[in-house]
């Protein structure tokens, strides 16, 4: 794991095979999501077939159009293979699956891209909850890695996203409509 500063730096450029929305099988690179002149958030989570991690898929996806209109793309990735993602998305929400999803979720089995961002449990091959958000320009303007025993919060990405993209200085506990600090 790295212990040198990332937020505010270029972030860590990736490519990995994922599986679409559609279920089809593609590239995602933030590369494409700057060309697009897309925010990126980009999460990690442990594993497939586990117990929080579907919380979390699952609840990104249900508010994607949100992202969407923020003009973010949300991309999930693992260190398992995108045949066990798409046999998991192919599973049904009520039998621990992920049903059908709005963002793709990648496949980083090289642990490259894991690494890169400081998330890898080297031990296990498995990711912490790492969440990322890229601005359109590459620039990573926010970093949170937390626990595997622990969710995310999707209120608090969305609103992290929403002030990132005011441009301004806002205050502790800001909320998307207020004001930004006056300098």
């Amino acid at each position: 794991m790295t212990d040198k500063r990332m937020v505010a730096k270029q972030a860590p450029r990736f490519e990995m095979d994922a599986v679409m929305p559609n279920k089809e099988f593609a590239k995602v690179s933030l590369e494409e999501n700057m060309k697009n002149d897309k925010w990126t958030v980009l999460y990690f989570y442990p594993m497939d077939f586990t117990f929080v991690c579907p919380t979390e898929i699952t609840s990104l996806s249900d508010r994607y159009d949100e992202f969407e209109d923020l003009d973010a793309e949300v991309i999930g990735v693992s260190t398992d293979t995108v045949h066990t993602h798409k046999a998991w998305i192919n599973t049904a929400r009520d039998e621990n699956g992920l049903g059908e999803l709005k963002y793709p979720l990648a496949a980083d089995t090289n642990h490259v891209v894991s690494r890169e961002y400081g998330v890898l449990i080297e031990e296990e091959g498995v990711a912490l909850r790492g969440l990322f958000i890229i601005s359109p320009e590459g620039e990573l303007m926010y970093s949170v890695v937390n626990h595997n025993n622990i969710g995310r919060d999707v209120d608090e990405t969305l609103r992290v996203l929403q002030a990132l993209q005011t441009g301004g200085l806002c205050p502790a506990n800001w909320k998307p409509g207020q004001e930004t600090l006056k300098v």
